[in-house]
């Protein structure tokens, strides 16, 4: 079976990002499919061009046997209107190439968010090459933009509001990542066993290294508090800078790493700066394949979380599941009905938004014994081997393929 997925923002192990994709995918071909990826080649968070076209406005590689197709998309450096066209350009574009490409017709087609013109592009293919069609929602638009600020009568928004109504109906399933998620989607008179929640995972073979390849110095015998992932609004790194001061003078031996890049990186460099707060460090990122290596180096993690009205359907952070690989404490600051940190027994949870609680729980965990933190950093290898590993995920994707592929013989 030929399954084609459509995500702009697909990334291979060799980029920054997530890649819950590609992982889906080369598991999927260790089970005999054949999958292909349509992808933009400008990296999202790094603002950049990944690839070097000639003279085609896509490019094919091979990964590990997944297929991904780079397409050329317009460049943008802030989120304004050159990010819309960004969008629109791939997703023009990647119907254009998906009508003639030959890479086997798709049997299926998976169409993911975040935006929504990517999973229209999904539905129209599906529709031309009469195959089904699903639709694969990470994060609710536009809903998430009005909880951003965005006003309901912004043009773009309203836009996005019928498209995501449209393109409920029209899935034959409906796959989300927040756990509940279902109940958002509902009121759109969808019926409840049309959506299944398939949440984000990890590929566990990339912590599976000898503790001499990951255990080195860090220098300094600081004691790290660590996050990899992007910077923006939404992941909430003001409020570990605001923690990282309340620390600053009467914790000199912690240190905050943060390893990423996003919007909010320059002005929170400038904050550091004019306060001087030698305790942080920000790095570059890395690869998807370096995060292991990078998380053993911390002794702590923490994912901080905006305090948004979607958290009511639950969140599916991809670096959490990381996180709980690496073995590591985890502080996890939400107000999510979902609370994977706490399943785990793995960590702390505190509210969000309040640097001080995130202050007292980095030192409750520092006062630990390192055999106690190691004992719970264990719990959380342990929930994701059981709940989260891609070969699990996988199991239940390929039971709604089959399920989706036996409704378009029965029609």
């Amino acid at each position: 079976m030929n399954i084609w997925i459509l995500n702009h923002y697909a990334i291979t192990p060799d980029l920054p990002g997530g890649t819950r994709h590609f992982d889906f995918g080369r598991e999927l071909v260790k089970r005999g499919y054949r999958v292909t990826i349509f992808s933009s080649s400008f990296h999202h968070s790094l603002h950049k061009e990944t690839k070097d076209y000639k003279k085609d406005s896509f490019i094919i590689e091979d990964y590990e046997g997944v297929k991904f197709v780079w397409v050329k998309t317009f460049p943008y450096f802030v989120n304004n209107w050159r990010r819309v066209v960004n969008m629109l350009s791939y997703s023009i574009r990647v119907y254009r190439i998906g009508k003639t490409i030959d890479v086997g017709k798709p049997d299926i087609i998976i169409g993911s968010s975040v935006h929504l013109f990517s999973v229209y592009i999904a539905y129209l293919l599906a529709k031309r090459f009469k195959t089904p069609f699903i639709m694969e929602v990470r994060d609710l638009w536009p809903q998430t933009l009005i909880d951003m600020g965005v006003p309901k009568w912004n043009p773009f928004v309203i836009i996005l509001s019928i498209l995501e109504r449209f393109l409920y109906k029209k899935a034959n399933k409906i796959i989300t990542l927040p756990p509940r998620a279902n109940e958002y989607i509902e009121r759109f008179n969808i019926p409840k066993n049309r959506i299944v929640w398939i949440s984000n995972g990890v590929d566990l073979t990339r912590f599976n290294v000898s503790s001499e390849e990951l255990i080195e110095d860090k220098g300094n015998n600081k004691f790290v508090v660590g996050y990899v992932g992007s910077i923006g609004l939404a992941n909430n790194i003001d409020v570990a800078v605001r923690a990282a001061e309340i620390l600053f003078n009467n914790y000199p031996e912690i240190k905050f790493v943060f390893i990423g890049d996003g919007p909010e990186k320059s002005k929170l460099l400038k904050i550091i700066k004019g306060k001087n707060l030698n305790n942080i460090e920000f790095k570059e990122p890395i690869s998807k394949k370096m995060v292991p290596r990078a998380l053993s180096k911390m002794d702590i993690l923490f994912d901080c979380a905006k305090d948004l009205e979607l958290s009511k359907y639950g969140l599916s952070d991809n670096k959490l599941f990381d996180y709980l690989a690496s073995g590591k404490p985890i502080i996890f600051s939400a107000n999510s009905i979902n609370d994977p940190v706490k399943e785990a027994k793995a960590g702390i949870t505190i509210p969000p938004d309040d640097p001080q609680e995130l202050a007292d729980a980095i030192i409750k965990l520092y006062r630990l014994y390192p055999k106690e933190r190691n004992e719970i950093g264990i719990n959380g290898r342990r929930y994701v081997e059981k709940y989260y590993s891609i070969p699990i995920l996988i199991d239940k994707l390929e039971e709604i393929i089959g399920e989706v592929c036996n409704m378009k013989r029965l029609d």
